[in-house]
């Protein structure tokens, strides 16, 4: 089955030189949830806008369900709901009216009672006739989703949708896009919260000045970079390693009193035997041990560390 979206070297450079986007190729399947990390400025937003026909590109080509978003942009888009970071609503009107004109907008039929499950599913039901302006700032967040979600998409783009917002409608909004996924929805998110992506993501990429630096399986990427750290409470605190670990991957930590030992799990020898021995033959004794698998934000940390 051919990819939902489909990005083959795009590229972006406005007026000024600057380079947003760099022969991005990225493809991603139906039915699955995609998060793209990176930093401030990497191309994220950019990148979500011209899939969505909003940032005109330099050169390349996109698509959506086969649909050129240059050629036939109205068709492409139809096929997409879009939550940009920036909140943008008809402060005057009412929750049910703004999200029945936004399902209207793309030629949609009227549906009350997708809207109503549609606002009960976001807990939007109750205000359904309060009018944005008198709506906190986590409501209006709620609404947004609710208007990207009234055409009923194929394509749903979430772009640091949580940044700012409580924990309720975090919870909320995640049991959505489980829900949606089921369904057989595309979700693809951008987010700070690195522990959503771990938490929810069947595929990752990373976008680093405006290139890719890979997309991968979240599973196989964290086995395949992922690293295990060893931690050795001290019974005496060290002000220095002993000379038999001079350039182990090994640090000092809490002033002196914890060791930490970084390792490739899958690695043949993994040197944790070898670490605990000398360690023994230095006069080193130690109260407690742990080991912790590396999270999906140390493998990004190190992913954009290394590109820079």
């Amino acid at each position: 089955m051919p990819p939902i979206i489909d990005c083959v070297a795009v590229t972006k450079r406005y007026a000024n030189g600057q380079l947003a986007l760099d022969s991005v190729d990225l493809s991603i399947e139906r039915g699955e949830i995609f998060a793209l990390l990176g930093p401030n400025g990497a191309g994220k937003t950019t990148l979500i806008g011209a899939i969505c026909g909003t940032v005109s590109m330099t050169s390349g080509t996109v698509s959506v369900a086969g649909t050129d978003v240059v050629r036939d942009f109205r068709a492409a888009r139809a096929r997409i709901g879009l939550v940009p970071q920036e909140i943008a609503l008809d402060i005057f009107a009412s929750v049910r009216t703004t999200v029945a004109f936004s399902r209207g907008l793309f030629g949609r039929p009227a549906d009350p009672a997708y809207i109503e499950r549609l606002l009960r599913d976001l807990s939007l039901w109750e205000k359904r006739d309060a009018r944005i302006v008198e709506l906190s700032g986590g409501m209006k967040r709620r609404v947004m989703i609710a208007k990207a979600l009234a055409h009923e998409p194929d394509v749903l783009f979430l772009d640091e949708p949580t940044a700012g917002v409580d924990v309720n409608l975090r919870r909320d909004m995640w049991a959505l896009v489980r829900r949606l996924r089921s369904e057989g929805a595309t979700v693809i998110l951008t987010t700070h919260y690195i522990d959503e992506a771990e938490e929810m993501a069947d595929r990752v990429g990373v976008i680093d000045k405006g290139r890719v630096l890979l997309v991968e399986d979240k599973a196989a990427l964290m086995r395949k970079l992922g690293k295990r750290r060893l931690t050795l409470v001290l019974h005496d605190p060290l002000s220095a390693l002993p000379e038999s670990l001079a350039g182990w991957p090994i640090a000092l930590d809490e002033g002196g009193r914890r060791l930490v030992y970084a390792f490739d799990a899958s690695a043949d020898d993994t040197g944790v035997p070898t670490l605990l021995r000398r360690l023994a033959e230095a006069g080193v004794a130690f109260a407690d041990l742990e080991t912790t698998a590396s999270s999906l934000e140390d493998i990004f940390v190190d992913l954009v560390g290394a590109g820079s």
